[in-house]
């Protein structure tokens, strides 16, 4: 992939490319594009998030939702559930919203850079496939807001390659969370979940990153 797809306005020429995949008992079919994270296919990192996952009710956020891949695949499954999809690529999110449709099911999209746009919503579960080629600062930026923003008992769940940080991923969400679990593998891939946010530690996170105390 030339172009980063952690951008607002991709600049790749637009190429749709259909897309379907089944998940507990449901087929679901998207539009995929240039510019937009795993163009075609569902990549085997979301794919196993998405097989680790228990069923969930009540707000779910996807961070970082690309064409909706898993978001609205959580929505089709767990049709309680309220999910917020966001992405800070809007060529992302207008193929999510498309493929919202196409799939009967009722999400809201929205154009966030991380939690810039969520306005203090809280979560019964946070899922993410972190965008990785953002760079370490920005998703463990996006994993400490998910903390916070995380209602009591909630879980964040996120999957990333070993070798690009899975085990160092762990020892960070330790430092602010009681558990931190892999709950899955596959591929050189894990689901980490995580829960029961330790406010005063992740406060002084906080203030260690912004220098605000």
């Amino acid at each position: 992939m030339s172009e980063m797809y952690y951008t607002r306005q991709p600049q790749s020429e637009s190429k749709i490319v259909p897309c379907s995949f089944d998940y507990r008992g449901h087929h679901l079919t998207f539009e995929t594009d240039a510019g937009v994270f795993s163009k075609g296919e569902l990549d085997q990192g979301s794919r196993l998030l998405l097989d680790a996952l228990p069923a969930l009710q009540g707000d779910v956020l996807d961070l970082g939702c690309g064409w909706g891949a898993i978001g609205i695949a959580l929505k089709k499954a767990n049709p309680q559930a309220d999910l917020t999809l966001v992405d800070v690529n809007l060529r992302a999110l207008s193929l999510c919203k498309r493929n919202a449709e196409r799939n009967g099911v009722e999400v809201t999209c929205l154009e966030s850079d991380g939690f810039s746009a969520i306005g203090g919503k809280m979560f019964d579960a946070v899922v993410t496939n972190p965008p990785i080629r953002a760079g370490k600062q920005k998703v463990y930026e996006m994993l400490m807001d998910s903390a916070c923003s995380l209602k009591e008992n909630g879980r964040l769940y996120l999957v990333i390659r070993k070798q690009q940080g899975a085990e160092s991923c762990i020892r960070y969400l330790s430092g602010f969370m009681d558990e931190v679990d892999k709950i899955a593998r596959s591929a050189g891939f894990w689901v980490i979940s995580s829960g029961g946010v330790r406010a005063e530690a992740l406060h002084a996170q906080r203030a260690k990153i912004t220098g605000v105390e």
